[in-house]
């Protein structure tokens, strides 16, 4: 994933809370109840980052969780039509998914955890299949990972010493 800091201070962020978990812990003295978000954040302009928060309660879980994700944001670059500029293969653990370009008016096309971050990312247009593992935590990620890889056609031809015109063929 490119890790660069992205100044989120002029940004009107949204944040969507994918999934809270209850998890305990066996202690001597009985269980230790706390709670696990997975929270979304993105400005639905190409900037999109997940965290995941801790806590022994659930507001406290999602403040923590956004917290992270502002920390994690990353930049997807998007075409004309608000869509991938190309298919990739996102991967996170044994989560992979599938991003796939789509013309205007597809809409998207996802399951639950990687629409959120499509969504918040603001693409409009795309296709996505999640192959192998369906946990909510490593779809996300693998999502995110997967938009954050993505590169204009400008990047590919300025790397490769070319004119934008002969990358597209």
């Amino acid at each position: 994933m490119k890790r660069t800091l992205i100044d989120t201070s002029n940004m009107e962020l949204t944040e969507k809370v994918v999934t809270i978990k209850r998890v305990t812990k066996v202690v001597k003295g009985g269980r230790n109840m706390r709670f696990t978000a997975l929270v979304v954040v993105g400005d639905g302009n190409g900037h999109v980052g997940a965290g995941l928060g801790k806590a022994t309660e659930i507001p406290e879980a999602i403040r923590k969780g956004k917290e992270d994700a502002i920390k994690n944001m990353v930049e997807v670059a998007l075409d004309e039509n608000r869509s991938v500029t190309h298919d990739y293969l996102g991967k996170f653990g044994s989560a992979t998914v599938l991003l796939k370009k789509a013309p205007e008016g597809t809409g998207i096309i996802a399951g639950g955890p990687a629409r959120i971050a499509c969504e918040l990312a603001g693409v409009k247009n795309i296709r996505t299949k999640s192959l192998g593992s369906n946990n909510k935590q490593n779809v996300v990620m693998a999502t995110i990972q997967g938009l954050s890889e993505l590169k204009s056609p400008e990047e590919v031809a300025k790397n490769r010493g070319k004119a934008v015109a002969e990358i597209y063929g």
